[in-house]
């Protein structure tokens, strides 16, 4: 592979001066404590991977009720900030720039999980398929449709845990309204059936993510360290229909999401780790034209197709999710055309530092100072 690649050479987005255009997703590892305190040999698993233009972290619950999945870290508490800027702290050591996902689950949850109390839901619809407890897999349940004096708490849950994020020396944050989590069953009509000022037209179903849209980059003095994450074409988790206008729907969420003035959406091209088909009412070069930010492109991107799409001025930034799993040198992998090594399903959910931060990069080893 050349080692001249577009896609391997600097780029700044905002006043965010990166390397390259290679991004770390944001990936689900359930490796964190039952208090949602990320381990310390995270240190060496996001500082390994460093040198990505951006590195995003693995969903981080902004509360005990945005839990949806055993072992997932938070970024709520004084010891889960103390445990994150240690992480922060070494991926700047190796010159690493990194963003935190926030995340709230919503339905796509278990009581189990919150102490046998209803997980939460713009409407009381049971998604299917089954939630990851600390007792194994169980279906999921009929959630509580939140009552509409307690949407304005989780805002403010959003407000704390980015200045949370702020606090734990993140360098931006990334809203997560995707993959048919809380934001994302406000925004389809599918998941949303209120009847109040948060349900019915697009506008309403628009008005809870983006007030947390406001509420976080209030924190962050504007949006130029904040992105956001979304999925039009996506039907999991959960298998929840699309909206039934989703060009309509999204265009009016990345027009406005575009006058906040937000650093970039990250977009997922189809349903992640199942397929970049997409229906043919999903157009998302048309997305990325609406938005006056930079487009983060996401599923199965390989070089090569990241080059075409970079060529066809299709995206300016190319998230990478399963090839960071076993190679934590992937920009050097990338430039040299070195093979990549591949982490057995055994190692991505749960567990400790084995098949986690002990995979080597291409020269042996890469060891992280703490």
């Amino acid at each position: 592979m050349p080692n001249d690649s577009p896609v391997l050479q600097p780029v700044t987005i905002g006043d965010l001066h990166l390397p390259n255009r290679v991004v770390m997703a944001p990936l689900t590892r359930s490796r964190s404590s039952e208090a949602g305190v990320p381990p310390d040999f995270a240190i060496d698993y996001y500082a390994q991977r460093a040198d990505c233009g951006l590195i995003i972290s693995e969903a981080t619950n902004i509360s005990a009720q945005a839990r949806g999945y055993a072992m997932t870290p938070g970024i709520f508490t004084p010891e889960q900030v103390e445990a994150w800027q240690r992480i922060t702290r070494a991926v700047h050591r190796r010159d690493g720039r990194m963003f935190l996902q926030l995340w709230h689950t919503g339905r796509i949850s278990h009581p189990s999980l919150h102490g046998g109390a209803l997980p939460v839901a713009p409407s009381a619809l049971k998604p299917k398929g089954q939630a990851f407890t600390n007792d194994g897999m169980q279906d999921h349940v009929t959630p509580r449709a939140l009552e509409t004096d307690e949407i304005l708490a989780i805002v403010e849950d959003y407000r704390h845990a980015a200045q949370c994020a702020k606090d734990a020396g993140f360098d931006g944050v990334e809203v997560h309204s995707a993959n048919n989590y809380l934001l994302e069953q406000f925004v389809r009509d599918s998941t949303n059936q209120r009847t109040d000022r948060y349900g019915g037209s697009i506008e309403n179903r628009l008005r809870f993510p983006l007030e947390v849209v406001k509420a976080v980059t209030e924190v962050w003095g504007g949006g130029g360290r904040v992105g956001i994450r979304i999925s039009p074409a996506t039907t999991e988790p959960g298998s929840t229909p699309l909206d039934s206008t989703v060009m309509a729907t999204y265009g009016a969420y990345v027009d406005a999401l575009s006058k906040v003035g937000l650093l970039y959406i990250h977009d997922i091209e189809g349903v992640t780790q199942q397929t970049r088909d997409v229906p043919d009412d999903v157009d998302f070069p048309a997305l990325r034209r609406r938005f006056s930010g930079a487009y983060i492109a996401n599923n199965q991107y390989t070089l090569e197709l990241a080059e075409q799409m970079l060529a066809e001025d299709k995206a300016d930034l190319f998230s990478f999710g399963r090839s960071y799993l076993a190679n934590p040198d992937l920009v050097g992998r990338l430039r040299s055309g070195a093979p990549l090594a591949d982490a057995p399903k055994s190692y991505w959910y749960g567990g400790g530092s084995v098949g986690y931060s002990d995979w080597p990069g291409m020269n042996g080893q890469i060891t992280i100072e703490r």
